[in-house]
């Protein structure tokens, strides 16, 4: 699994930052490597210079094989608990969005049991 890291330009990602990153999303979508080709980070600073509460926001759009690409964001006060909130949500859309395509599955491979003569 691929991850890319984009930010604005009010938030500079050194490398150990943009490493601890993308530990934490590979972390949170681990179950789904095989399913996920790659993972884009959108990381914002919302008020720039300003402070404020939930200001950060994270981005994360996964593309899967085969399937249309899912996004989530997260706003928090530090980027880390952005990354995280938004990992969270990614991983629980997948797991929604792999689970209604293994029930339609299911049910299209279903056939109904005819009955004895």
């Amino acid at each position: 699994m691929q991850i890319q890291i984009n930010s604005d330009h009010n938030i500079e990602v050194h490398e150990a930052l943009a490493a601890h990153l993308r530990t934490s999303v590979e972390a949170a979508l681990s179950h789904f490597s095989e399913q996920i080709t790659r993972v884009e980070m959108h990381l914002s600073d919302e008020n720039a210079e300003k402070s404020g509460q939930d200001d950060k926001r994270c981005l994360l759009e996964a593309r899967l094989k085969g399937r249309q690409p899912i996004a989530v964001t997260h706003e928090a006060e530090s980027l880390g608990q952005a990354v995280d909130g938004a990992a969270d949500k990614l991983a629980r859309s997948i797991e929604s969005a792999l689970g209604r395509a293994a029930r339609t599955t299911a049910t299209e491979d279903w056939t109904e049991p005819s009955e004895p003569e």
